[in-house]
């Protein structure tokens, strides 16, 4: 099959998206040859049969010659690809499903997201499949909607007994945003502080710019509630997160059901304890690592029960969260895409 792709960056550096990078190679390896149009392009290192084509927010370039690359690369490209695979960007679809469908190419959306709209609701029927992870998902609801693994790199992420893993230390991974209510984790921090429970944490993410002002007020947060043993950091390389994950003991996923976020399985992957409020994760895990949606106070208790466990116990935890996101590995996952886009 030859695959045409769509995407935001490809870029191995990028903290938020450079994760897409391994799901390319895996396209790759089941693909006869894979074009991807990406809004910006950065580093990367891609099989042979791989060619990447940047619409150019690299190089400041203006919205119309965004609109114009776009349409001349999938016409130009238009022998060259049987199916087409939109990641997470139904605007793409909307420009260019009445195209493709006059070409008869197959088109195929993967969103996955509690929010959705006017844009997702167009797109969705000019595509052959939806793709989406957690049955919250706005996307969900459609008749041709298929869900999928999460798509975890279990070759990067994994328990590393080289590794030192800091006692009590409690990590938040993740673009900073309202969505990922990083907020909820602090208040539920200050609670076991005026506890006198000792704890150490790790914020790490960037905010994009309308979300700047968030990312203040959660350092004011802090700030307010004595949180000394808080630290922030900037987002980082993709990388670089095994290291991080494995370096700590507990992590913690805030965000509302619908998202399913990779990062709960990168974390369990990688053994750390991981508390999260989605609903998907619930139909799963240990009862103990699950908190009510938007409470601090039910997830201070259980960071508190967390840190309270046992060796054995929290070596029971960490060997069904491993398993858990062994279900969802990358190579599944591009198993079952591929074979849905034939």
């Amino acid at each position: 099959m030859k695959l045409l792709i769509l995407t935001q960056a490809v870029d191995s550096r990028d903290p938020v998206l450079g994760f897409f990078h391994r799901w390319i190679e895996e396209f790759a390896k089941r693909c006869d040859s894979v074009h991807v149009v990406c809004l910006k392009e950065g580093k990367h290192d891609l099989p042979p049969n791989v060619t990447v084509h940047s619409l150019g927010k690299e190089s400041g370039r203006s919205r119309f010659k965004y609109l114009w690359r776009f349409f001349s690369t999938i016409w130009r490209l238009r022998g060259e690809y049987d199916a087409v695979f939109v990641h997470m960007n139904p605007e793409y679809v909307v420009l260019g499903g009445i195209l493709w469908r006059l070409m008869g190419t197959r088109v195929f959306l993967w969103r996955n997201h509690y929010q959705g709209g006017l844009l997702t609701d167009l797109a969705a029927p000019l595509c052959r499949g939806v793709f989406y992870t957690s049955r919250y998902s706005y996307t969900a609801k459609f008749r041709h909607a298929m869900q999928m693994p999460v798509g975890v790199d279990l070759a990067a992420f994994r328990p590393d007994a080289a590794a030192l893993r800091t006692p009590r230390s409690i990590l938040s991974l993740g673009r900073i945003s309202p969505s990922k209510r990083v907020d909820v984790l602090l208040e539920a921090l200050g609670m076991l502080h005026e506890r006198g429970i000792a704890f150490t944490a790790d914020i790490y993410g960037s905010p994009l710019p309308q979300d700047e002002a968030y990312y203040a007020g959660l350092k004011d947060q802090a700030a307010r509630l004595g949180l000394d043993t808080v630290r922030f950091h900037p987002g980082p390389k993709n990388a670089d997160t095994p290291a991080i994950y494995a370096s700590h003991d507990i992590f913690v996923n805030a965000s509302r059901s619908g998202m399913y976020d990779k990062t709960i399985f990168e974390a369990a992957a990688s053994g750390c304890i991981v508390l999260a409020s989605s609903a998907d994760y619930a139909e799963h895990a240990d009862a103990r690592c699950i908190f009510a949606d938007g409470d601090p106070r039910a997830l201070a208790r259980s960071l508190e029960a967390a840190l309270s466990l046992s060796s054995a116990d929290g070596e029971l935890l960490r060997a069904r969260n491993i398993a858990l996101a062994a279900e969802h590995s990358l190579p599944a996952l591009a198993e079952r895409l591929v074979h849905s886009l034939i």
